[in-house]
């Protein structure tokens, strides 16, 4: 039986190794995480009701707190029902990364599958779980729900994926090679000093991300004064990056793709896409999934907000709660 009260709040964990895909061994390796809700257990004493957080491009653990307005008493994913652990991902600080550990250019080449495997060792070393109710991801953390539910499509009930998609294709895999692009043409990247140039680069490369950060409408309606401003303040947080740590994270997005491995998943999807999103389509991200994943419900909504973001969540609340109803209904 695992102590409950041992397992609320913030904490890290530390792996004695981790192997990569590739071969490559890292020890000592840092693991930061969040666990969070209520915790049920079978007659062995595992957890059987954990779901499994996974973040965007440049957020950690911490964005778990994002899901306030559906992890709320009585609502869909209500932490008096469940119990949540939100794991700051491979390659971001202050788990393993390039800048953490000090190793910079010299970390080895991961992928989302990297991220995955990272993520199942540590549940099952720290809380010896082996399977979750399910996992749930946003953007770059869908790419990981995906690869999970592909890989190992015997270790979780459902799946939930918001803005997100299955390969890097298209527009995205424009972006993602101009960023390449960008941060190859610097001669300091592989220097042992971190240089302001980085630093500049990093402004730039905020400016193209700021392209797709607002919906369609929304940037229609903005002026460029308007823009100008708030894309100040969005350059201003991206300074906080490491170029080492966003150079592999980008990487790993530039060769994802399961498309050929969808037909795997077992678990019963949800995928929610936003009508006026720029990055992730309905046309291209959401609705061919509805043939690719045998178990699966899409949700469109247009964005109410000037943000794509947690303030749309009441908009999916019934179909979420319908979803999970449905999941208890069939496991009985």
């Amino acid at each position: 039986m695992v102590d409950n009260e041992e397992f609320i709040g913030y904490d890290r964990f530390v792996l004695d190794r981790f192997e990569f895909e590739s071969g490559s061994v890292l020890e000592n390796v840092v693991v930061e995480y969040l666990a969070k809700g209520t915790p049920e257990y079978d007659e062995e004493g595992n957890i059987t009701n954990a779901i499994i957080y996974c973040h965007r491009f440049n957020q950690t653990y911490h964005s778990i707190n994002d899901l306030y307005r559906l992890t709320a008493k009585g609502k869909p994913l209500d932490f008096e029902k469940y119990y949540f652990i939100s794991i700051t991902s491979l390659g971001f600080p202050n788990s393993c990364s390039p800048s953490t550990t000090g190793l910079k250019h010299n970390f080895p080449k991961y992928t989302i599958l990297d991220r995955v495997n990272f993520k199942r060792q540590f549940l099952k070393e720290r809380f010896g779980i082996e399977r979750v109710h399910g996992v749930i991801g946003r953007g770059l953390g869908g790419y990981e729900v995906y690869s999970w539910a592909c890989e190992y499509p015997e270790e979780m009930d459902f799946i939930m994926v918001s803005r997100s998609s299955f390969k890097t294709n298209g527009y995205r895999y424009v972006i993602s090679k101009c960023i390449e692009s960008i941060i190859d043409s610097s001669d300091d990247f592989y220097s042992e000093v971190y240089s302001d140039s980085l630093s500049k680069m990093m402004v730039s490369i905020n400016r193209l991300l700021y392209s797709n950060y607002f919906s369609k409408n929304i940037f229609q309606k903005m002026t460029n004064d308007e823009l100008d401003v708030l894309m100040d303040d969005f350059v201003d947080e991206g300074l906080f990056i490491d170029i080492y740590d966003f150079k592999l994270r980008n990487d790993a997005v530039l060769e994802y793709n399961v498309e050929d491995k969808l037909k795997n998943i077992k678990a019963d999807a949800l995928i929610v896409c936003v009508d006026n999103d720029m990055y992730y389509t309905p046309e291209f991200d959401a609705l061919p999934l509805e043939n690719l994943i045998e178990n699966s419900k899409i949700i469109l909504y247009d964005s109410k907000n000037d943000y794509i973001d947690y303030e749309d969540y009441p908009i999916i609340n019934d179909d979420m709660s319908d979803f999970l109803n449905n999941l208890k209904n069939k496991k009985k």
